[in-house]
């Protein structure tokens, strides 16, 4: 068997605050909406988002509401400069829940979090 991952869909509450969000602050572009869910151009995997309540009408999946205090996965996004990019998502007043630093192997990473509170990772390619 040959999986390839094509998509992640984070589920979300405030439809218009995570559009703001990933559209407006990321500035990443829509590659595709249909309601509530929206595909956004991210390179090979498509990142999107719906709403929690679309998800439960219209799939019907048991997507419980976000009270959740802790995480279990990162999204990741790869840029050239890792502290410049975290200073324009602090001056847009983005949550910076850790600042960059340099990790053994050579990346630079920090973490970001979005309107949900998913953790989303800003980090240099590894060489």
């Amino acid at each position: 068997m040959k999986l390839t991952m094509k998509y992640v869909i984070l589920y979300v509450n405030d439809f218009e605050k995570s559009m703001d969000f990933y559209k407006g602050i990321l500035q990443l572009p829509v590659k595709m909406q249909q309601g509530t869910y929206v595909e956004f151009v991210t390179g090979a995997t498509t990142l999107s988002i719906n709403t929690r309540k679309s998800v439960k009408e219209e799939i019907g999946l048991d997507v419980p509401e976000a009270s959740v205090s802790t995480q279990t996965f990162e999204v990741g996004f790869v840029v050239e400069d890792v502290p410049a990019t975290i200073e324009i998502l602090r001056e847009q007043g983005v949550t910076i829940i850790k600042e960059p630093v340099t990790k053994p192997w050579g990346q630079t990473v920090a973490y970001i979090a979005d309107p949900d509170g998913h953790y989303i990772e800003i980090c240099s390619s590894v060489e």
